[in-house]
């Protein structure tokens, strides 16, 4: 059975409860997950994985410093994630926070690793995005970035 990680920094709690979200999608895709802020986890844990998403509030434009370093630590790792699956997403305090720019810092790395991105032509097209309080909405496009993630690994574990 393929296996996927979710790994995310939450202040406020905010991303952790996204990253919950997704689980739940990628969970009803028939897939093993682990979910676990990103100080619990290692760089050299993401070989035991088909698939990886990592979530980030949005600090000034970009990711947190707990997720930089942790990408910054996969650096001993290049060449070894290709085609892997990657996904990303963020949470924001206010409209043009950089969400959107959070997430796609993330998968900037992972394309760098050589990992497999799927955007979604409806909704979230890089990836889940809150702002301030999820909303139901947010809930549910997390959710379905997490079935089209599960629906993708499995594919590609076949």
């Amino acid at each position: 059975m393929p296996k996927v990680l979710i790994t995310y920094f939450s202040h406020s709690g905010h991303t952790e409860r996204l990253a919950n979200c997704i689980a739940e999608g990628v969970r009803d895709g028939g897939i093993e997950v682990t979910v676990k802020p990103v100080n619990q986890a290692e760089a050299i844990e993401l070989l035991q994985y088909d698939g990886i998403i990592i979530g980030s509030p949005a600090y000034y434009g970009t990711m947190a410093a707990p997720v930089k370093r942790f990408l910054d630590d996969t650096a001993q790792l290049h060449g070894r994630l290709d085609g892997k699956v990657g996904s990303a997403f963020a949470s924001s305090a206010n409209l043009g926070a950089g969400a959107e720019l959070t997430v796609t810092g993330i998968l900037h790395a992972f394309l760098a690793h050589g990992m497999i991105i799927q955007g979604d032509p409806r909704g979230n097209h890089f990836g889940s995005a809150s702002l301030e309080q999820i909303t139901p909405r947010e809930e549910d496009a997390a959710r379905r970035q997490g079935q089209r993630f599960a629906d993708l690994v499995t594919r590609l574990a076949k």
